[in-house]
């Protein structure tokens, strides 16, 4: 088993939720995050005084799988969340020991379905 984290930017999250639930991926969980990268932030005007925004606004999707699931999985995310532009984001993918689904204490495989 496998858990994928991609970091990407909010308005894409519908495209990368329809992109991976084609590919027959049933759970997801989705967190609204800050961060930075190459890009370092970005400076705005408000009220005519001008300030660093450090941090921006991302969206953090976190899936476990099977790992014969994964690299369809990671082609369906960098396919629908890319734009080409600088920001697009980032996907970790990390060896999972144990899944418990805790209604019927059923692990392994038959726990991510």
């Amino acid at each position: 088993m496998r858990k994928v984290e991609a970091i990407i930017k909010p308005f894409k999250l519908e495209d990368v939720k329809e992109a991976i639930a084609a590919v027959g991926v049933q759970g997801l969980t989705v967190s609204e995050v800050k961060g930075f990268g190459r890009q370092k932030g970005h400076k705005e005007l408000y009220r005519g005084a001008e300030y660093v925004v450090e941090f921006l606004p991302k969206v953090k999707l976190e899936v476990v799988l099977s790992d014969d699931k994964v690299r369809s999985v990671v082609d369906a995310i960098v396919k629908a969340a890319g734009t080409g532009n600088i920001g697009d984001g980032k996907i970790f993918i990390s060896p999972v020991e144990e899944a418990i689904r805790i209604r019927t204490g059923e692990s392994g495989d038959i726990a991510l379905s």
